[in-house]
């Protein structure tokens, strides 16, 4: 029997590692990329040219509209997206949080997951670095499949139990970047900043751009996006 899994694909470098983890275990990926209305919308095109570099069976971006809430800076005008911080000093929860983003991402794959019999939901999601944000922990994660197999008609009917996979919930940025290069990803296809300029290219600047840089720094290694 085929491995089935649903892979939340945002584009960026840590989704792609993610989706790279779940193909190398030979899971069948079906994507599911958000366009929830944030401003780095460049990231929907690096999505498409993820999927098809690993050859997804199915992919899929789905319309979300989160930026009529507002509340973080990555979807709405009035709030600026922060820059040139110092990240190995950030404690707080930075303005960059999207409310909510990672309970509805995660219950549109499970949709997803319902409709062809999927039991697994892989998510690029990563409690180490600076953000802190606090969908991205264990703790949510765990809550979140609990509620899965409570909320579903094949989990209730005991057909299958759903599992959220995490690979590199506990990697630092480095780490993940390594593990990706020891798969092949090819990094120049995604797309990690918050504000970038003209054709995706990454401002540098952000707090995205500073810890993708940080990540291939760390294990000696250039990024092969161009920041110039």
């Amino acid at each position: 029997m085929n491995k089935v899994a649903v892979i939340l694909l945002s584009g960026g470098l840590d989704s792609t590692t993610c989706a790279a983890i779940a193909d190398k275990a030979q899971y069948e990926l079906h994507g599911i990329t958000i366009n929830y209305g944030q401003k780095h919308n460049y990231e929907l095109e690096a999505s498409r040219e993820v999927a098809k570099h690993l050859k997804f069976k199915s992919h899929a971006i789905i319309d979300i509209d989160l930026a009529s809430f507002g509340g973080s800076s990555l979807v709405s005008d009035d709030i600026e997206i922060p820059k040139n911080r110092d990240i190995e000093n950030v404690h707080d929860i930075p303005s960059t949080y999207v409310p909510a983003r990672n309970t509805v991402f995660l219950s549109i794959a499970l949709a997803k997951a319902e409709t062809i019999k999927a039991f697994d939901i892989f998510i690029g999601v990563n409690a180490i670095d600076y953000s802190g944000y606090p969908d991205c922990r264990p703790e949510f994660i765990s809550k979140f499949e609990d509620m899965m197999n409570v909320a579903t008609k094949d989990a209730v009917q005991h057909i299958g139990k759903y599992t959220i996979h995490t690979p590199l919930i506990e990697l630092t940025k480095a780490e993940i970047i390594k593990k990706g290069l020891d798969l092949g990803v090819d990094y120049n296809l995604t797309s990690s900043c918050y504000s970038p300029r003209e054709k995706g290219k990454p401002c540098s600047q952000c707090d995205a751009c500073k810890l993708r840089l940080k990540g291939f720094s760390d294990i000696g290694v250039e990024d092969p996006l161009n920041y110039n």
